[in-house]
């Protein structure tokens, strides 16, 4: 809800603090910087102190983060904040996708992540809203502050209902049979190739924080307005990351997310067309694919490794969302900043795109290689 849902609320933390678009795309780019530091370490630590643990540890650091922010009285001291509420997010993340690869059986991975999709999403569609009106009579940190509780009670829920996770972290490897040796993740050249699909999902993430900027430069539309665009966004995400799960499970997994590149770029253009209708079409097409691409990308990764080095993939994988989650809002800002309009960075996500879909047809190739090999 946090981590997508306070969008909303960075015009009036702009007007707070007398940012310039700069220093707005570095604050919502920490979230990039942070999962780079963090991705990899918070897959190791899933192997080793068990998904529950690290996950449950990571919702009370966002809980941290947010009581931080809520009461920062400088531009410095929320740079910190959100650093600590992104570090408990990204562990929270790895681990969360760890849990329902261990879950999950392979036939239906891509199902279970789609409907994980959907649920993020349904936060997405709950939180933008859910913070814009606890701000309108309490302010940006009475909302900052609501979604801090949410964070606590997200917590609670998952540390009684999940029992995937025991000790070590070994039991939920052990739950399907016993580990087979495997190559670490970190010597599969393969995995680190991964870290570039991040690109694909860059569009969806810098639109969901530059939208509202977007929507009230060019459409003079409200905060609360630019909510419900977003929101609208993520409804559309619901379906759509329950649909695409389905079709990779049905058909081949990285046909599935050529096609969907295909559709992802055009629909990245026509965020430069100044219509409202256009632009509430292409908004919801640039996230809503985008979460839909992000979530598979870590079903694929399950299939690359064993069970045992699940953790490790996953951080890797991660890693790109994060490299590319920073670039991508520090890109649209600088280029907001210099030419006055939002039509470069758009551009640019387009560009980042087609970068991810040569990537896919090339990771495809590998794949089936590889499993000629094996036969």
């Amino acid at each position: 809800m946090s981590s997508l849902g306070f969008s909303p609320l960075l015009p009036a933390i702009q007007k707070d603090f007398g940012l310039s678009y700069s220093q707005i795309g570095l604050f919502t780019g920490l979230y990039g910087l942070v999962a780079m530091a963090v991705s990899v370490p918070a897959g190791i630590l899933a192997k080793r102190v068990g998904e529950k643990l690290a996950l449950s540890a990571g919702l009370l650091g966002v809980a941290l983060g947010l009581l931080l922010l809520s009461q920062a009285s400088s531009y410095r001291g929320a740079l910190g904040a959100r650093v600590v509420w992104l570090i408990g997010y990204r562990v929270a993340f790895v681990c969360v996708m760890t849990s329902i690869a261990l879950v999950a059986p392979a036939a239906f991975r891509s199902t279970a992540m789609g409907i994980l999709g959907a649920m993020a999403s349904l936060a997405s569609v709950i939180g933008a809203p859910f913070g814009t009106i606890i701000a309108e009579p309490y302010g940006w940190r009475g909302g900052i502050v609501g979604f801090a509780s949410m964070a606590l009670l997200g917590a609670a829920v998952f540390w009684f209902v999940y029992k995937g996770g025991v000790g070590s972290g070994q039991g939920s490897f052990h739950a399907h049979g016993p580990l087979m040796p495997t190559r670490s993740a970190f010597r599969t050249p393969v995995v680190w190739s991964m870290v570039l699909l991040g690109l694909i999902n860059m569009g969806g993430f810098s639109a969901t924080f530059f939208v509202p900027s977007a929507v009230r430069s060019t459409f003079h539309l409200g905060a609360l307005q630019s909510a419900y665009l977003i929101s609208a966004s993520y409804v559309v995400a619901i379906f759509a990351n329950l649909l695409f799960g389905y079709l990779c499970d049905r058909f081949d997994r990285w046909n599935m997310m050529i096609v969907l590149a295909a559709v992802l770029i055009p629909a990245c253009f026509a965020m430069m067309i100044p219509n409202l209708t256009a632009f509430r079409v292409a908004t919801a097409l640039v996230i809503s694919l985008g979460l839909c691409a992000t979530n598979q990308i870590f079903a694929l990764a399950g299939d690359v490794v064993g069970r045992s080095e699940l953790g490790p993939v996953m951080g890797v994988v991660g890693l790109g969302g994060g490299v590319f989650g920073y670039v991508g809002p520090q890109v649209l800002g600088l280029l907001r900043d210099r030419t006055g309009g939002f039509t470069a960075g758009w551009y640019f996500v387009a560009a980042g795109v087609i970068v991810s879909l040569i990537e896919i047809v090339f990771l495809r190739r590998y794949s089936r290689s590889k499993k000629l090999a094996t036969v």
